[in-house]
């Protein structure tokens, strides 16, 4: 495995730029194996990055790997290279096989100062940008994160993308629900201060579009989420919980009779006024039709009426105040970054089970 920087800086990129490529190991290893279900932790590289900064890893399987057990993050939305053969050193792989899915890699650590700290975003496709550019990181985390570090109060911010399209949050679907991943993908992640959650529109699309069956996953998602915060609070990681945006005239999730608008509303309205987030993010005032209010804004619609474009996920990252991630009122159970990179071991997929 080989760690580098992209030629340009752009994600995506075939080439790297001479000079940065870094072997990376593993207990001083050249190599290791990652257990079915694992993670494989590797030493730290001194890189000195700039917030920000994409980066390219590159991996040899020395002896293959079945399909079935690939860990992998299908809505990546970024071109992944592939080719046979030991190209770890290489500095372009311009003539291999393109994907725009990633595979093995689960998050990247990078040291910070002590006053740094994460946000982790828990979300599904809406998060994970279906409607985004490929290549282009412009998915509403990208857009908050460069938000964040525009103002020097809150350039320390990092913002954990860990969401995963088709996600939801009571029952498993494209990867484990919700629920089941919170303690890897939030609890067990370094600095985190916060947490926004996103995530409950699958689990009302996907219910029987009948008046009890979303009656009753309605009922269900606000316990969920009420599970959620309690689990972030012990960690005294501040939640902020946002409203689930429109999905009217979708053919798949849009119904005659309105019960799931319904249950949207129910929900929407508990996350509004129950008072156990910290914070709300009205995701749903800031994208919605102002004289279709089941209807997201058209010049935002990707068209399938429920995902929306980069101009729409901007102004979900505008509808996030940045002062919200000031100096942390509560840190108690808070790690600072150490440095490494973590892969984790298939055929359990993690984070990135990805957007149909």
């Amino acid at each position: 495995m080989s760690v580098a920087l992209p030629a340009d800086g752009r994600a995506g990129t075939s080439a790297v730029q001479p000079g940065t490529t870094r072997k990376v190991t593993f207990g001083g290893r050249a190599s290791t194996v990652v257990p079915v279900g694992a993670q494989a932790v590797s030493d730290p590289l001194d890189l000195g990055l700039r917030p920000g900064s994409n980066l390219t890893v590159t991996l040899y399987l020395a002896d293959g790997q079945a399909s079935d057990a690939v860990t992998s993050h299908p809505g990546s939305r970024t071109t992944s290279y592939m080719t046979s053969g030991n190209h770890v050193d290489d500095p372009d792989l311009g003539g291999a096989a393109t994907t725009a899915h990633w595979y093995f890699l689960s998050g990247v650590e990078v040291l910070s100062k002590p006053a740094g700290a994460a946000a982790v975003v828990v979300g599904d496709s809406l998060t994970d940008g279906r409607g985004s550019t490929t290549d282009g990181n412009d998915r509403w985390p990208d857009r908050l994160l460069a938000r964040l570090h525009a103002r020097p109060e809150t350039s320390g911010v990092a913002v954990l993308n860990q969401a995963a399209g088709g996600n939801r949050v009571l029952n498993d679907g494209l990867g484990p629900n919700a629920s089941a991943r919170f303690d890897r993908d939030v609890l067990a992640q370094s600095g985190v201060g916060w947490l926004i959650l996103f995530e409950g529109v699958n689990d009302i699309g996907t219910a029987d579009a009948t008046e009890a069956a979303q009656r009753k996953v309605a009922e269900d998602l606000i316990a969920a989420y009420d599970q959620l915060v309690v689990r972030a609070h012990a960690q005294g990681i501040l939640v902020y919980g946002a409203t689930l945006t429109p999905f009217g005239g979708n053919s798949g999730y849009d119904d005659p009779d309105g019960h799931r608008e319904a249950a949207r509303q129910t929900v929407n309205r508990w996350i509004r006024t129950s008072g156990r987030f910290d914070t709300v993010l009205d995701f749903d005032r800031a994208v919605r039709d102002p004289e279709r209010p089941r209807r997201l804004r058209e010049a935002w619609d990707t068209g399938d009426h429920l995902h929306l474009n980069p101009a729409g996920y901007q102004a979900l990252a505008d509808a996030v105040p940045v002062r919200l991630f000031g100096p942390r009122r509560t840190s108690a159970c808070a790690r600072p970054g150490v440095g490494p990179t973590i892969l984790e071991g298939g055929p359990t997929a993690p984070k990135g089970t990805g957007s149909p």
